[in-house]
């Protein structure tokens, strides 16, 4: 979600506030502690790792993890630099090789979502049928999209920055001008602006033209994986257990849990957050967790090409395959 800088007294905080739902006691005997912070608060796009707690899949596995919501004061690759928690969720590649570049001791140790959620809606009747009708539009981008799947966008279909228009995560600019076109997640606000607008939109998932970014990875601090390897190993195989019950099972216990960390979200738009997460092959049913070397190897050369990162960076630092999870 971007690199923004915590107060003392924030992180603080943040750090005391975890997740009830679940939760086995602190002072768990035998079990290996772990601080779990998210990139955004509570909804169906964490989903797998609520539901990972709040089924015990963590606890039958030895370990005993506290939840920390994210929010936008939340700045989880800061919390990993700087050891303050032992995983966090990372949402797309670009943070993870951001953090490479840096030589920040912090690697993704798993990605959740094959496909990064990430999408471009338009109006319907506006002759957008495909991702590169969108050229000379004016697109909504947050700031923090320029510098990610901006750069891909601009070197498969030769978008340039003149189309940028500031987006602040609000759809009445976008509903007030057919033209305009903006970003979202297949999850969240093509279904918000059915709802509120009363229009069907257009919506292209950027994976599906190619893109190939990762999302929801879980990051761990080398220190961590050096000094608990088994509990590394651990997290990762619960919390794909926990994925594949919150998409492919009974994800009451996940949903739960969700709603009392997070009192704004309601159950019509996890319902629908998970069926499109299914429909689209965010989370595959199979093999979730995965990644390899060759889909790394080519969303660096993308960005790199792009002049994002220095072509002799060392970017398999960003990640390990050491821990991929067995038999999900």
């Amino acid at each position: 979600m971007g690199f923004r800088k915590l107060a003392v007294l924030t992180l603080c905080t943040l750090l005391a506030a975890c997740s009830p739902a679940g939760q086995e006691p602190a002072d768990a005997p035998g079990r290996t502690a772990m601080k779990l912070a998210t990139d955004w608060r509570a909804q169906a796009e964490l989903g797998g790792y609520y539901q990972a707690l709040a089924t015990g899949e963590y606890a039958r596995r030895g370990l005993d993890v506290t939840l920390i919501q994210g929010g936008p004061g939340v700045n989880v690759p800061q919390l990993l630099a700087t050891g303050a928690v032992d995983a966090g969720v990372g949402s797309n590649s670009f943070i993870v090789m951001n953090l490479a570049k840096e030589k920040a001791p912090v690697k993704a140790v798993a990605a959740f979502m094959d496909k990064d959620p990430q999408v471009l809606i338009a109006h319907p009747g506006q002759g957008i049928n495909a991702i590169a009708d969108m050229k000379d539009r004016p697109i909504l981008l947050a700031d923090a999209s320029i510098t990610a799947f901006w750069v891909w966008l601009k070197a498969k279909y030769g978008f340039t920055d003149a189309q940028v228009r500031k987006y602040n995560y609000s759809a009445a600019p976008f509903l007030a001008d057919k033209r305009i076109v903006q970003q979202g997640y297949v999850t969240s606000e093509p279904y918000l602006i059915e709802k509120e607008g009363k229009i069907k939109p257009a919506v292209f998932l950027l994976a599906d033209s190619g893109y190939p970014a990762y999302a929801s990875m879980a990051l761990m601090p080398d220190s961590f994986i050096a000094k608990n390897p088994s509990a590394a190993q651990a997290f990762v195989e619960a919390t794909a257990a926990g994925w594949k019950s919150y998409l492919y099972g009974d994800a009451k216990p996940g949903d739960a849990a969700i709603l009392k960390d997070n009192p704004e979200m309601t159950q019509d738009v996890l319902d629908q957050a998970r069926e499109k997460m299914r429909s689209y092959g965010i989370v595959p049913k199979d093999g979730i967790g995965q990644m390899t070397d060759a889909r790394w190897a080519e969303f660096f050369k993308v960005a790199s090409d792009q002049g994002v990162y220095p072509k002799d960076m060392d970017y398999k630092g960003a990640y390990t395959l050491q821990f991929l999870p067995k038999g999900q």
